[in-house]
């Protein structure tokens, strides 16, 4: 009975977003707007950081590997729904779902990994600032980045490994707009405590761990700070923590929202709006938040679009 019903499912339905028919049009231009300000956005910042052999230090080329994940995050699940909201046609392959799930839990983790990588940086940097280039050599930058995607990709064949393993009922609906694995769960017939119970565990840990890293890290900026007597000094920190915690705070909230505590939660629809913050919206404000709020990046971008002599 089991592979009766692996075999028989072929497709999932992607309910997608709850917005009317004649709302269709206005979402569908708002969402290709984000979409491609997050790739463009991010695009250029991997090319200014490539091309500017000033920027060729940790802290830039950390953003330019989250640029990167943030790119291929938002590819993994908006083009397929502006597809869906133009065409009508809601449907997605079980292949096509099941892979879609491995690369959005991929290049979310490793989002994850990366945001706490570059507050680790940011802390050697702003506490040690005289070992920052013994301690933030080239070899374990590569190392960081390196060992990040590793774990990423075991934590995303894990759990697309025990979810291929289950059978899924006749009602193959998935009210959301990508293929994502609390609702794919939702929609089998197998026990799934398994299942849960590593997503709870393991994923738990992955996603505690970097938080941890993150937090830690920009307490003990905050702590360096407060004791340096300049007040200019000390606001200009405190604003760019900010930023950077704002996002963190608004990803790692609505993540933990959508996949900890979604049981807890009476309506779909507050599912999907997490799910839109962190996989559209957060991807479209790191550029600004991390990169083009920065001075040697707008030094970059000017010498590009004004001077042209990267090469000079």
């Amino acid at each position: 009975m089991r592979k009766e019903n692996q075999s028989s499912m072929s497709e999932f339905i992607l309910l997608g977003l709850p917005i009317r028919a004649e709302q269709q049009d206005m979402f569908f231009a708002l969402f290709l707007g984000v979409y491609l300000t997050t790739v463009l956005g991010n695009l250029l910042i991997v090319l200014l950081i490539r091309l500017d052999a000033r920027l060729h230090t940790s802290m830039y080329f950390f953003l330019s590997h989250l640029a990167f994940s943030d790119i291929s995050l938002s590819t993994t699940t908006v083009p397929k729904m502006l597809m869906n909201m133009q065409t009508q046609q809601q449907s997605i392959p079980y292949v096509g779902c099941i892979s879609q799930m491995y690369f959005f839990i991929l290049f979310g983790c490793l989002d994850n990994f990366l945001l706490a990588v570059m507050a680790y940086d940011r802390y050697v940097a702003i506490c040690q600032p005289l070992h920052y280039t013994a301690v933030m050599r080239q070899e374990l930058c590569i190392s960081l980045v390196a060992v990040s995607w590793f774990f990423c990709c075991i934590h995303a064949l894990l759990h697309t490994l025990l979810l291929i393993q289950l059978s899924f009922c006749a009602e193959n609906t998935i009210p959301n707009f990508f293929c994502d694995l609390s609702a794919l769960l939702k929609t089998s017939c197998s026990d799934i405590s398994i299942n849960e119970l590593v997503i709870f565990t393991e994923g738990g840990m992955l996603f505690i761990m970097p938080l941890s890293i993150i937090l830690g890290s920009y307490v003990r900026i905050g702590t360096i700070v407060l004791r340096v007597p300049s007040t200019k000094r000390l606001f200009k920190a405190f604003s760019t923590c900010g930023s950077h915690l704002f996002v963190v705070s608004l990803y790692y909230g609505t993540l933990a929202g959508a996949y900890f505590f979604s049981s807890l939660w009476d309506s779909n629809d507050k599912d999907i709006i997490a799910s839109v913050i962190y996989t559209v919206v957060t991807p479209m404000l790191n550029p600004f938040i991390y990169s083009l709020r920065n001075k040697d990046i707008k030094q970059a971008l000017e010498i590009f679009v004004f001077r042209g002599n990267f090469f000079r």
